[in-house]
């Protein structure tokens, strides 16, 4: 792709990152958007049926970027490894500005649900290969993992990174193996 196709769509997509995090979806339009990218409204169109266009593309590109930011130079793999969750939040901390934005965006759940689905579908694969206590049911215990581990990255990002990536991946690995018994 051209590269000024690409450097047009990034400076777009920033423009509106910020804006959302200045105002509600509902707010933003798509003159504001050009007129922060510097670039003329037809150029948004361009790139982008809508800002309901603009903010799926937006979500998808951050996601695959975090996704890719978690790989391993052997590729993907099926295992979530220690060092892929603090790669995943390194990442996040490194490009707070924009993932702030995206997880805690007024009216927009959209990258927050997408998120979790994401997390939901590796979760998924990884507790169908556990050897679990009867009594114990595999779609309960996907759900749980994955709300708690998107609210713990929404909480983590909120709260401007209270701890290390290092040390929420301890946390979370101290959780998971702690028999928990409230009731």
């Amino acid at each position: 792709m051209d590269r000024r196709i690409v450097r047009s769509r990034q400076m777009i997509m920033q423009a509106f990152i910020e804006m959302l995090g200045e105002q509600e979806f509902e707010r933003v339009t798509i003159q504001g958007i050009a007129d922060r990218a510097n670039v003329n409204r037809g150029t948004v169109y361009l790139h982008f049926t809508d800002k309901y266009d603009l903010l799926e593309q937006s979500v998808d590109t951050y996601l695959v970027m975090l996704v890719n930011s978690c790989l391993s130079e052997e590729g993907p793999g099926v295992e979530v490894s220690h060092d892929l969750l603090i790669r995943a939040f390194a990442y996040l901390k490194e490009h707070a500005s924009i993932y702030r934005v995206l997880i805690n965006s007024k009216g927009t759940p959209t990258f927050r649900d997408r998120m979790t689905q994401m997390i939901k579908g590796n979760i998924t694969v990884i507790v169908n290969e556990m050897k679990l206590e009867k009594d114990i049911h595999r779609d309960v215990l996907v759900q749980f993992l994955s709300i708690s581990i998107t609210g713990l990255i929404e909480w983590w990002v909120a709260e401007s990174m209270p701890y290390t990536p290092e040390e929420m991946v301890e946390q979370m690995n101290n959780i998971l193996k702690a028999k928990l018994e409230l009731w």
